[in-house]
């Protein structure tokens, strides 16, 4: 059997291999064996060697052993498949869907949009008038309908972000349409 069959990982100080089903030791610290950095060490010396790098205040090895290779050929696998799951979630709503996603009962979040302590501060200092609370869930719709909006505008030139452009000309006009300035 070779050397790089019989590997399962290399030490993170010495760089030595590290064979199935051998014992080898990991830091307790947490952000020692995380999944981004996942620390390795081949024995207790090479653990030793990373703790003043580190700068681990009170740090101790713990002692673990590697799989064999078919649970390791296993745990790849899951691990494929999630990586897979994942980019299966990521798409984009084709635009003809995108005007009935309510109507057909889709999972879309109706959270209120408006900050509702600025919208009433805006208000008053308008005109000097109260807000009634039913007013945020109203104007939620009316931003969700013209995100709707630039959203498909963003689909149709195939892009995967929504610019200012996107959104409805009447809006971006600001409040001089409206008559208040």
């Amino acid at each position: 059997m070779s050397s790089e069959s019989a590997q399962w990982q290399v030490c993170s100080s010495c760089r030595q291999p590290i064979e199935f089903s051998k014992t080898y030791w990991v830091c307790n610290v947490s952000t020692c064996n995380r999944k981004p950095t996942n620390m390795v060490f081949c024995k207790v010396a090479c653990w030793d060697a990373h703790v003043p790098l580190m700068r681990h205040r009170d740090a101790w090895a713990e002692e673990k052993r590697a799989p064999s290779k078919l649970q390791w050929a296993e745990e790849q696998a899951a691990e494929q498949e999630n990586q897979n799951q994942r980019q299966r979630r990521r798409r984009i709503v084709p635009p003809a869907n995108l005007a009935h996603s309510r109507a057909e009962g889709e999972s879309v979040p109706l959270d209120i949009l408006i900050v509702a302590s600025k919208l009433k501060a805006y208000i008053r200092a308008r005109s000097g008038m109260n807000t009634s609370g039913d007013v945020m869930a109203v104007l939620s719709d009316r931003v969700r309908d013209l995100c709707n909006e630039a959203i498909r505008n963003a689909a149709m030139d195939e892009r995967k972000t929504v610019l200012g452009r996107d959104i409805p000309e009447l809006i971006r006009r600001g409040s001089d349409s409206y008559g208040y300035d």
